[in-house]
């Protein structure tokens, strides 16, 4: 498995925070919800620093491989500010009470209102 953490630093884009979230909401939750090979995608916001972002959990380095579905970029106007990748070395899953992780988030939620 592999996971990839990308970041912008908006300051130079037209874009903000909650142009994003329409985005999530009109277009790209959908989208990525039918990407084979991706187990998760969390897309990360952080008000303070005006920073927009998305973790990544693949199957594999192959899964990761273009094409994938319109990114945040083309939206943003430039490349992530940060992009590392990783190997996953293990994961867990903890006890908790949330019956599924799909439609959860600030974006949804306020689509939810």
């Amino acid at each position: 498995m592999r996971a990839m953490v990308a970041w912008w630093d908006l300051t130079e884009s037209d874009q903000t925070i909650g142009s994003l979230r329409s985005f999530l909401r009109d277009e790209a939750v959908e989208a990525w919800s039918e990407q084979h090979g991706l187990v998760l995608k969390l897309w990360i916001a952080d008000d303070e620093n005006n920073r927009w972002g998305a973790i990544l959990l693949w199957e594999s380095a192959e899964a990761a491989a273009p094409p994938h579905p319109r990114s945040a970029a083309e939206l943003i106007g430039y490349p992530p500010t940060h992009r590392t990748w990783f190997d996953i070395e293990a994961t867990v899953e903890g006890c908790h009470g949330i019956p599924s992780l799909v439609g959860l988030g600030r974006a949804l939620e306020e689509q939810n209102r």
